[in-house]
């Protein structure tokens, strides 16, 4: 695979898209549309992204429904959603007899269960610098090829320390984890330039056919998924310039490091690229600083993983 081509073909820019064109070509192909937001506490943003969704997203006709995907938020976030008009779901309330993981990627996963759309948008929900682009960006290489079923984002990433923000720095655990491990095992998806990024879409043909991972390895082992089942060709990623959101402590990013390992390791001896004698270890021992004592806290951050929503006949009843 020649990945220069597959670079210039499959990389676009938010610019080079216009939402009234997008909307008649949707239109035009009778394809319906679902955007999803996964939300635990953000008040803080999902007002100002709903309002702007509603107004110059869902009622100009770009997309057929706006749901929202919760995970028991004790702020006002539910209250804020309902405000707006749109429907919004407990995870642990979809598909109950299959019980509940805590986790994005348990939200998404069954958000495929109640979302129409025959393509799926799904984008996260601390935004602070949220515009139509982050939805029409990844929607647009869907609408114009019939060849892509998978479109990632990727942007500038600025970073704020101590009230400072600098204009780069930010996606920490991709610099440091995930764009070492893709170029040791699967050096073609280092192309991609944001492999964790939270706002994707996806044909449901495609998306349906793959496990997901309940927490945070979704982003990762959905985009081996599907790169193994439907190769790169598939998969277009665009520039939507900048992200600005709120910036995790490192020790939240060392337990979403934890659980995104432990995805990449089941995706590698899935595939044959790596084998493990025994099974990982699923508890993380937390270091907390209290003064100058040192504590450590084992928890246990297990990545369980959800078989491909089409095995279930709850869902194949309904999603025919």
């Amino acid at each position: 695979m020649d990945l220069n081509q597959w670079y210039l073909k499959n990389t676009y820019h938010y610019r080079q898209f216009d939402i009234g064109k997008l909307i008649s070509q949707k239109k035009k192909k009778g394809i319906s549309i679902s955007l999803c937001f996964p939300t635990l506490n953000e008040a803080s943003t999902i007002g100002n992204i709903l309002d702007i969704v509603k107004k110059e997203i869902f009622i100009p006709g770009l997309v057929d429904e706006v749901v929202i995907i919760d995970s028991a938020s004790s702020d006002d976030t539910p209250e804020i959603v309902k405000s707006m008009g749109f429907p919004l779901y407990q995870h642990k309330d979809i598909l109950k007899e299959y019980g509940s993981y805590p986790g994005k990627g348990e939200a998404l996963w069954k958000s495929m269960f109640v979302l129409k759309g025959e393509i799926i948008v799904w984008c996260d929900s601390d935004i602070k610098n949220f515009s139509p682009r982050f939805v029409y960006g990844i929607l647009a290489p869907l609408l114009i090829r019939e060849d892509i079923s998978y479109v990632k984002a990727f942007y500038k990433r600025p970073i704020n320390i101590e009230g400072t923000v600098k204009k780069s720095g930010g996606g920490r655990v991709t610099e440091i984890l995930i764009r070492p491990t893709l170029n040791l095992f699967y050096p073609e998806l280092s192309w991609l330039l944001q492999p964790l990024s939270g706002e994707y879409a996806g044909r449901r043909q495609v998306l349906e056919q793959i496990p997901f991972s309940t927490g945070y390895g979704v982003e990762i082992g959905m985009l081996i998924e599907i790169y193994k089942k439907f190769g790169l060709d598939s998969i277009a990623q665009v520039n939507l310039k900048t992200r600005m959101h709120r910036n995790q402590p490192l020790s939240a990013l060392s337990k979403m490091s934890f659980g995104i390992m432990q995805s990449i390791y089941k995706k590698l001896e899935k595939y044959g690229r790596m084998y493990l004698s025994k099974e990982v270890n699923k508890k993380y021992n937390q270091i907390h600083h209290i003064d100058d004592n040192y504590l450590i806290s084992p928890v246990e951050l297990e990545e369980k993983e959800r078989p491909p929503i089409r095995k279930l006949k709850e869902y194949t009843l309904t999603h025919n």
